[in-house]
């Protein structure tokens, strides 16, 4: 797979990917409402899974190749068919300048008409950031889910689930 927009390309990983990837997982500010941040075996361990999956996908700039941002994309298991994940994570260094909403745009634009899935999930624990994305991707509150999961500080947080059906379908 490879997406390309104006600014950014969606591929497949690769192992030169490593340290650009380590950036992104290793901040504490970008891993804040998901998990601990990784130390770099814990990249190499998951970038050698993603390679493997196929689950997940490197946002590059389009002129440099630098991986500025991480992409989840996945059937959901134990679901039907056509009911996909996205998540993402971006290095901080890139983050207000439109690159997730374009990443991700360009990804659900891309499952709708090529997979031509049914909906797309997503969910966090960042009420406030995630949740404003979602809502900018055209994504709808399908629920929370209170008191749900432990954040990476230890606390009990709530989960924030939000999902898009394909608009091309008839109803």
């Amino acid at each position: 797979m490879l997406i390309r927009t104006q600014r950014l390309c969606i591929r497949e990983y690769s192992p030169a990917d490593l340290s650009d990837l380590h950036e992104i997982f290793s901040d504490l500010e970008v891993m804040r409402h998901c998990e601990p941040v990784y130390d770099e075996e814990k990249t190499r361990q998951t970038l050698a899974y993603f390679l493997d999956s196929k689950i997940a996908y490197a946002v590059t700039l389009a002129q440099s190749e630098k991986v500025i941002g991480h992409l989840l994309f996945h059937q959901l298991p134990m679901e039907e068919a056509g009911i996909y994940e996205i998540g993402w994570f971006f290095n901080r260094a890139y983050w207000h300048q439109g690159y997730a909403y374009e990443a991700c745009s360009a990804m659900i634009d891309y499952g709708f008409r090529e997979l031509q899935l049914h909906k797309l999930c997503a969910e966090t624990i960042d009420p406030v950031r995630s949740v404003a994305l979602m809502k900018k991707l055209g994504m709808s509150h399908e629920g929370t889910f209170r008191s749900h999961t432990r954040a990476p500080d230890g606390r009990w947080a709530d989960v924030y689930w939000y999902a898009i059906c394909n608009p091309m379908e008839e109803s």
